[in-house]
C-alpha cells in the first residue's frame, strides 16, 4: 500500500475508538491539569450546568468526573493533580530495565559488533520505550540510520498515538507514522513515514509531506518544501521509498500487556497492548478530588474572625474599611443587637481539618489504583516499616509487581530481539560491516537479588553440610562471572587454604593435592 495520494480524514477512521482513550492516558501520564481539563471538559468556559452532565454513555460519564466538571473562572488553580500515573509508568520501566539485559547473538563477528552498538544509549531507549508502552499500551522500536550522523544504525522509539498499524493474524505487516511538522494558521503540515515490505520481503520506508487542515490530511507536496524533510528528498527513489536492504520491517510493535479488555472486539485495537492506566481512570480522578478536598480543608481552616461592621475602621471615601488585629483599645460603639438580644461581638472562626479521613481515603484509593494496574504497594514504598528484610521477603511483598513484570518480559524479549536482529542486518547491508548477522537473544536479569551477606551465610551452611562443591559456591556468590573467572577464584581459594600441591607430578595420582574443577590433568598414561 503506497502513501495516500488524495485528501482524507486524519487520523484515519481505522483509529476510531482508539485515539480518544490514548489521548486520555497521555493526559494522565503527562500530569498536566490543563491537559486533563481539555480532555474531559474540553471547554472550561461553559456554564456550571451542562446538558452533557445529565447524558448517559461515555459523554455523560466524562462530564461527571472531577476533571470533567466545569469550573468557574479563577477557580481552576484549586484543582490539584497527584502524578501517580507517571509514577506507575516509570516504575514499569524500572522493573524491566533497571539493569541492562544481556544481549547475545550467533554469527562471525556479530557479538563484537552488537557489543559495540549496545551502549548506554540503547539501554536508555529500551527503558524509554517501556515507560511509554505502560502509558499508551504499546510502543514501536524503529531501526534508524543516518550515515552523516553515526557510523552504525540505532534504535528509536515511536509512540503508539502517532502510528496507524496494519496487522495480519496479530503480526505487524505495515505501519504509517505521522508527525506534525508545523502549523501555519489553519494549514497543518504533516510528514508521513510508511513502513512496508516489498514483494521479495525487503523492508521499505516511504516518506511523504502533506499540506492539510486540522482534521484532513490534504494534498502531497515535495519533501524539499519543509526544512524537516528536505534532507530526505535526495535519499528516496522515484516512489519516495528508501530500502533497508534486508528482510523484514524496520519497525517492531511491542505491546505492554495482553489481552486488551476494552478493545478485544475492535478489528485493530485487539492487536494492540493494554495500558497500565486502562480501567483506573475513575480511581485516579477520585484521588485528585480527594487530594483537592484535603487542601481545601487547609484553606478553609485558616483562623478568621468575624466582627460587626461598626468595629471596622474607615480608610476614607472610596478606600474601604479594615480591622486592626493588634489594636488594644476600641472606641465605644453602639453595637447592633441580634434577635436573641445579645450584642454583636468579635467571633472567632476556625474549621477542623479532616486529616485522618482524607489520609485514609487517599491511601485506599492509591492502593486500589496500584492493585488494578498490577503492582504491589511496596514497589512504590508504601507499607514499609523500615526494618531490614531479605530479598526473599522483598520478592514475597512484591509478588504482584513481579508477576506483572514477567507478563511484560514475555512481550519485550521477542520484540526487542526482533528489533536488534534487524539492526544488525541493516548494519551489515548498509554500513558494510564485516560480520555475519544472526538472531539476537535478549535475557532479562532477576528482579531481586540476595545481599552478599545472605549469600555468604547460605554458602557457609552448604559447605558445613558438605552439600555443595567449591565451584557451586563460587558461582552462587558471583552469578555474573564467566567460566574463566570462576576457575581462577577456585584456584585462589584452594591456594590460600593449602589445598594445592606444588609438585604437579602428583596431580591425579593419589597425591594429597586437590584438582581444580574443569582443569585438565595429565595422568601420564
Amino acid at each position: 500500500m503506497p502513501l495516500p495520494t488524495g485528501d482524507m480524514a486524519w487520523p484515519p477512521p481505522s483509529l476510531d475508538g482508539i485515539a480518544e482513550p490514548m489521548r486520555q492516558w497521555s493526559a494522565w501520564y503527562a500530569g498536566d491539569p490543563a491537559a486533563l481539563r481539555e480532555v474531559y471538559a474540553r471547554d472550561v468556559t461553559r456554564p456550571a450546568t451542562r446538558p452533557a452532565q445529565y447524558a448517559g454513555g461515555v459523554v455523560g460519564a466524562a462530564a461527571r468526573l472531577f476533571w470533567g466538571k466545569p469550573v468557574t473562572p479563577g477557580q481552576s488553580a484549586q484543582q490539584l493533580h497527584v502524578p501517580l500515573a507517571a509514577d506507575i509508568c516509570q516504575a514499569s520501566a524500572d522493573l524491566l530495565f533497571s539493569e541492562p539485559p544481556t544481549l547475545t547473538v550467533d554469527g562471525q563477528g556479530a557479538q563484537e559488533r552488537l557489543d559495540a552498538i549496545a551502549d548506554d544509549g540503547l539501554h536508555a531507549t529500551l527503558a524509554e520505550g517501556a515507560e511509554v508502552a505502560a502509558a499508551l499500551g504499546s510502543v514501536y522500536l524503529r531501526v534508524t540510520w543516518d550515515e552523516g550522523l553515526r557510523d552504525a544504525p540505532f534504535l528509536t522509539t515511536v509512540h503508539a498515538d502517532a502510528v496507524v498499524p496494519t496487522f495480519r493474524w496479530g503480526q505487524l505487516v505495515a505501519a504509517t507514522i505521522w508527525h506534525r511538522v508545523r502549523t501555519d494558521g489553519q494549514i497543518v503540515w504533516r510528514h508521513l513515514e510508511r513502513h512496508e515490505l516489498a514483494t521479495n520481503g525487503t523492508g521499505l520506508v516511504l516518506h511523504g509531506l502533506y499540506q492539510g487542515t486540522e482534521d484532513k490530511l490534504g494534498r502531497p507536496v515535495p519533501l524539499a518544501e519543509s526544512p524537516t524533510t528536505e534532507g530526505l528528498a535526495a535519499l528516496v527513489d522515484a516512489d519516495g521509498a528508501i530500502s533497508t536492504a534486508s528482510p523484514g520491517l524496520a519497525l517492531v510493535h511491542i505491546p505492554n500487556q495482553r489481552p486488551h479488555r476494552r478493545w478485544r472486539t475492535h478489528p485493530l485495537g485487539s492487536n494492540l497492548g493494554r495500558s497500565d492506566l486502562d480501567g483506573v481512570e475513575g480511581f485516579m480522578d477520585a484521588l485528585d478530588e480527594a487530594w483537592t478536598s484535603w487542601m481545601r480543608d487547609l484553606r478553609l481552616a485558616k483562623a478568621r474572625i468575624i466582627v460587626p461592621e461598626s468595629m471596622l475602621t474607615s480608610h476614607g471615601p472610596g478606600l474601604g474599611t479594615g480591622f486592626d488585629l493588634d489594636r488594644e483599645v476600641f472606641t465605644p460603639v453602639t453595637a447592633m443587637v441580634d434577635p436573641s438580644g445579645v450584642s454583636a461581638s468579635i467571633t472567632p472562626q476556625q474549621f477542623a481539618i479532616r486529616v485522618e479521613e482524607h489520609a485514609r481515603t487517599i491511601a485506599e484509593l492509591t492502593e486500589a489504583i496500584l492493585r488494578s494496574a498490577g503492582y504491589s504497594a511496596q514497589t512504590f514504598g508504601e507499607g514499609q516499616d523500615g526494618a531490614a528484610i531479605t530479598a526473599t521477603e522483598v520478592s514475597a511483598r512484591n509478588d504482584r509487581s513481579d508477576s506483572t513484570r514477567s507478563r511484560k518480559i514475555r512481550h519485550w524479549r521477542p520484540g526487542a530481539g526482533q528489533a536488534l536482529t534487524k539492526l544488525l542486518a541493516v548494519d551489515a547491508a548498509i554500513f558494510r560491516t564485516a560480520m555475519t548477522p544472526g538472531a539476537v537473544d535478549v535475557a532479562f536479569s532477576d528482579g531481586f537479588q540476595e545481599s552478599p551477606l545472605t549469600l555468604a551465610q547460605t554458602a557457609q551452611a552448604l559447605r558445613a553440610a558438605q552439600a555443595a562443591s567449591t565451584r557451586t559456591l563460587v558461582q552462587m556468590q558471583h552469578a555474573e562471572w564467566g567460566e574463566d573467572e570462576v576457575l581462577k577464584e577456585i584456584a585462589r581459594i584452594q591456594a590460600e587454604g593449602g589445598m594445592v600441591v606444588e609438585d604437579a607430578e602428583t596431580f591425579g595420582r593419589g597425591g594429597e593435592g586437590v584438582v581444580i574443577p574443569g582443569q585438565a590433568v595429565d595422568t601420564g598414561a
